[in-house]
């Protein structure tokens, strides 16, 4: 077996540079197949031909953050996408005609996040979205003709956080937040009000949804997990009540559904536990799957599908390789490949995900996955021949979750020399409301008991040396890193902290005006600011509290314009670690928000986390090189506390 060293490293721009291509797309129409690339370095739409992708072009010209998400509009003649402005998230929604590659700001009003909230074949001009231009707090829904850029109110809204809409743009329900943390799904009073229709409790509130109506719109498609544990698929007769249930699995919730285009029929429905698995409900497309899950490991998604239903994008998904995309013919069962997300991961040496679930201290299963590095596990059984360093990455939320796949962190730690372990703790999503639920206003209770049973696992296992074990993660994540250093300090060797909160109490007196819908949601399940015992008990979980516990070495990332975790959040840590003479590094990127949208940022604060890791934990390291060109990045405080840092910033 090759030794450790003879690996070579995989350069940061191959793992955290822009994708060759992602989000692939057919249009309605099956003439034209798009994607986002990299143009002079920045994520743009390009199209090409369905049956010449050699002749493929870009249509927009991005230059600052890159195209994040677009849609083909049914008119077969545009695209939607939408940009922000440095991470603001105050969201303006652009078309684009693919012939002319005309470009239009569609919502050009200052301050004001546009979200679209409804597209329909019935309509292929037009799309229903919010806007806040008049109440920041609240979207009211206009219906936007793609063609002319006319704009014109359906509902002035004072009430609703959300809407579930028709094919023919009827606003069939509206939901709002309840003062006991659930949410009402209320209908159409037929005298221009609103009738209560469904209360759902908070502890189903996040696992409840109407997703969706049959071609009639006399059923409804629900998740539901009221009088269960995880979340099923059932369909509702509207004028019976009639509730009967298509798809569930006791281990996990509904993640996907795939229903008819047109036809608007359930079709199959995926859950994930350890890895994603679907029921296929429709003996139509029986064949074609079965067909296809013979083309290509991994797991399996239709990205993208033509309005007729005859051609459909099908991406596999592994955790040691690229993401591979085919197009499948559905009259000839033929699937034709059409490249991968990353061609130059293909000749790397990557690593598998091995998943394991992890008792917690009061028997929860948490539902994780590692990563050992190349030339450690000679015996191939998942277990190092020596324990090694490792990395506790936390996911984000806390309500999201860590999935089975290819992720670009894992393989960064790992070819670097560390473990890397990823764990869903109770409050992630997908595992049933009692997982879920078990982490309400436990965020550094038993949240973090999660966490901290999860690496005295990894010890236990022989995977992990306890003396150099890391913490680190990006927003729920980052905040996971400061309550490591703060309320276990001797556990974790250092700490990388994206875009945490450091102060429970300011974190939630500061959230977005267009969160304040449902406000009574984080007051039940984070703690409530606004009484005196809620930000006695907030004030106890936040790290900030506890500064001068702080011991190991800790490194920040902040983004200037973050309007969920606001930049005081960094600030206000590392003002506390600097009155008690505790070092800190903190690097602030000032066209950045809520994590790092642009390559040239990501590329640097992942270089200056690699100088940080090798100098804590004893991992290999690139150099810094020209790692910063192009980057936002300052480093207000702590540049001397990274090795080469001060001698790569700007002059």
């Amino acid at each position: 077996m090759a030794q450790q060293n003879e690996v070579p490293l995989i350069s940061r721009e191959i793992l955290f540079g822009n994708p060759d291509k992602t989000q692939v797309r057919i249009s309605h129409d099956g003439r034209y197949v798009s994607w986002l690339a990299p143009l002079a370095g920045v994520l743009n739409v390009w199209i090409a031909p369905a049956n010449a992708l050699d002749k493929v072009k870009p249509v927009t010209n991005d230059t600052g953050r890159g195209i994040r998400y677009y849609i083909w509009a049914y008119d077969n003649t545009h695209i939607l996408y939408i940009q922000d402005k440095n991470g603001d998230e105050n969201w303006h929604i652009y078309s684009v005609v693919v012939d002319t590659v005309e470009v239009k700001d569609l919502t050009p009003i200052v301050g004001v996040q546009a979200r679209i909230q409804a597209v329909s074949h019935k309509f292929p001009d037009e799309v229903l979205i919010g806007l806040n231009d008049r109440d920041p707090r609240w979207h009211d829904i206009h219906r936007l003709n793609i063609q002319t850029g006319d704009c014109a109110l359906v509902l002035q809204n004072d009430t609703f956080s959300g809407f579930v809409i028709d094919d023919a743009y009827a606003l069939r329900f509206a939901m709002h937040t309840t003062s006991d943390g659930g949410r009402e799904y209320l209908k159409p009073d037929g005298a221009g009000g609103w009738a209560s229709f469904i209360k759902v409790a908070m502890e189903d509130s996040m696992s409840f949804g109407i997703i969706g109506f049959n071609k009639t719109g006399e059923i409804a498609y629900l998740v539901d997990s009221r009088e269960r544990n995880t979340a099923a698929l059932f369909t509702l007769n509207l004028e019976t009540g009639k509730q009967m249930l298509v798809a569930e699995d006791p281990k996990s919730d509904v993640q996907s559904v795939l229903v008819h285009p047109t036809e608007k029929h359930i079709q199959g429905v995926a859950f994930n536990y350890e890895r994603v698995h679907w029921q296929i409900v429709d003996n139509a497309i029986a064949e074609d799957w079965a067909s296809l899950r013979a083309v290509s490991a991994g797991d399996m998604w239709i990205a993208s599908r033509t309005l007729a239903d005859t051609v459909w994008i099908v991406a596999y998904v592994v955790s040691d390789g690229p993401t591979r995309f085919y197009r499948y013919d559905r009259a000839t069962r033929r699937a034709e490949f059409l490249f991968t997300d990353r061609q130059e991961l293909e000749s790397m040496p990557l690593q598998k995900m091995i998943p394991a679930v992890i008792k917690s201290r009061d028997d929860l299963s948490l539902v994780s996955y590692y990563t050992l590095p190349p030339a450690t596990d000679s015996s191939g059984n998942g277990i190092p021949d020596t324990p090694l360093p490792m990395v506790l990455w936390v996911h984000g939320g806390p309500w999201g979750r860590d999935s089975w796949g290819y992720d670009a962190y894992h393989q960064w730690f790992a070819n670097r020399g560390y473990a890397v372990l990823s764990v869903n703790y109770r409050a992630s999503w997908g595992f049933g409301k009692d997982f879920l639920n078990a982490g309400n206003r436990e965020w550094a209770g038993k949240i973090h008991d999660d966490l901290i049973d999860a690496v005295t696992w990894a010890v236990a296992a022989g995977i992990a040396d306890p003396e150099r074990v890391a913490i680190g993660g990006i927003s729920y994540g980052g905040y996971s890193t400061l309550v490591g250093l703060t309320f276990t300090p001797e556990v974790f060797a250092c700490g990388v902290d994206v875009v945490g909160p450091s102060n429970l109490v300011t974190l939630l007196e500061t959230m977005p005006d267009y969160w304040k819908p449902d406000l009574e949601m984080f007051m039940k399940r984070v703690g409530d600011y606004r009484t005196e015992e809620g930000r006695t008990f907030l004030a106890s979980c936040s790290p900030l509290t506890y500064a001068g516990r702080i011991c190991r070495p800790l490194l920040i990332g902040q983004g200037a314009n973050d309007p969920r975790v606001k930049q005081a959040e960094a600030d206000q840590i590392v003002q506390a670690m600097q009155a008690n003479n505790i070092p800190v590094t903190y690097v602030l990127y000032a066209d950045e928000g809520h994590g790092f949208a642009r390559p040239e940022n990501r590329r640097s604060f992942n270089a200056i986390a690699e100088a940080f890791l090798g100098e804590c934990l004893g991992g290999r390291v690139q150099p810094i090189g020209t790692d910063f060109e192009g980057a936002s990045l300052s480093v207000p405080v702590g540049a001397e506390h990274v090795p080469g840092l001060s001698a790569a910033l700007p002059r």
